[in-house]
């Protein structure tokens, strides 16, 4: 398996456990006093998504970078 494969899934799983993160902060806040980690809980998995995020972002736009044939039109069939 791959860089890009397994970064595809790291960011899936990634993604599951922020919904989570989210949905403990926000059953949390409804307390009286929540604790104040609480409001915390989802900033590093968000970290996460987005440096996984922004590497598939860039992904293609690398692929085209290193091979400069791909920049320039295929020759039309005959």
């Amino acid at each position: 398996m791959n860089w890009s494969k397994w970064n595809r899934q790291i960011h899936r799983w990634i993604s599951v456990i922020f919904v989570l993160a989210v949905i403990v902060t926000t059953v949390g806040s409804m307390q009286e006093q929540p604790p104040e980690w609480v409001y915390f809980l989802p900033l590093l998995p968000l970290l996460l998504l987005a440096v996984t995020g922004i590497y598939l972002f860039v992904l293609p736009y690398a692929a085209r970078w290193r091979n400069p044939r791909e920049r320039t039109h295929p020759p039309e069939s005959r």
